[in-house]
């Protein structure tokens, strides 16, 4: 294993990704990250990077990065991410989302032309549009860094890919055409998507997988590390075992 490090991937004239990568062999990981940023992600990249290679792309707009002007919308985002493993020559590969990288996720399996994707992890995903369920983002200005929630700028950043709804209305009618199996990890105790929003998100697919975290919010992966993990891990080592509902 090696320790995470940086760099800046030109994935094609004019896009200039900054990726964090780490592990050097085993199945690759594509981790997405949600409106807190990068750092929110780290614990999970600390974990895989032993036993597989990690890349963890900072989406264009977090963390003083540029977002170019065509990255408007999450289907945009998600075709930098396929060029991303195009460009590093990556198949089989596990993509991992949390919050809105969540559903950045779903959108880059859903266009994944080449097959180069064999599995989806989502973690308090947002996304679909769920029937009698909404997103209550929360209210008033964006969490100090103290508290470790989205900055004004990856408020922004967000608000600029996913749209005044925060969600795609034709999403829902698609994950039926997902192949690859899915384990969805949902926070107990998560008021932004409630876990009945992530039963009917997981129901979506035809190979999917809940998992409930007890005593967890939206980020479990900070607050329950270890439950996750334990989830995770026997998805990552028992492909066929996700199957089931």
């Amino acid at each position: 294993m090696t320790a995470p490090h940086q760099r800046i991937i030109a994935v094609r004239p004019g896009l200039d990704l900054e990726v964090r990568e780490a592990g050097t062999s085993g199945s690759p990981v594509l981790v997405l990250h949600g409106g807190p940023g990068p750092s929110s992600i780290s614990p999970l990249i600390d974990h895989l990077a032993p036993d597989r290679r990690v890349v963890a792309p900072t989406h264009p707009g977090w963390d003083a990065t540029v977002r170019p002007g065509d990255l408007d919308c999450v289907p945009a985002l998600a075709a930098a991410y396929l060029e991303l493993l195009g460009h590093l020559g990556l198949n089989d590969v596990t993509v991992i989302g949390t919050s809105f990288g969540g559903w950045v996720a779903t959108q880059t399996v859903l266009d994944d032309c080449e097959g180069r994707i064999s599995r989806l992890v989502l973690m308090d995903a947002i996304g679909p549009v769920i029937p009698g369920q909404q997103i209550t983002v929360p209210a008033g200005p964006p969490a100090p860094a103290s508290q470790r929630g989205p900055s004004a700028q990856a408020m922004a950043a967000m608000r600029a890919y996913a749209g005044p709804a925060m969600a795609d209305a034709g999403m829902l009618s698609r994950l039926s055409t997902v192949t690859c199996p899915v384990l969805v990890i949902w926070g107990a105790d998560d008021t932004v998507v409630t876990p009945d929003f992530g039963r009917a998100y997981a129901a979506g697919f035809p190979h999917a997988r809940f998992e409930l975290v007890p005593g967890a919010g939206h980020l479990p992966i900070r607050e329950k590390p270890e439950t996750v993990f334990t989830h995770l891990d026997s998805f990552l080592t028992h492909r066929t075992s996700a199957t089931g509902r």
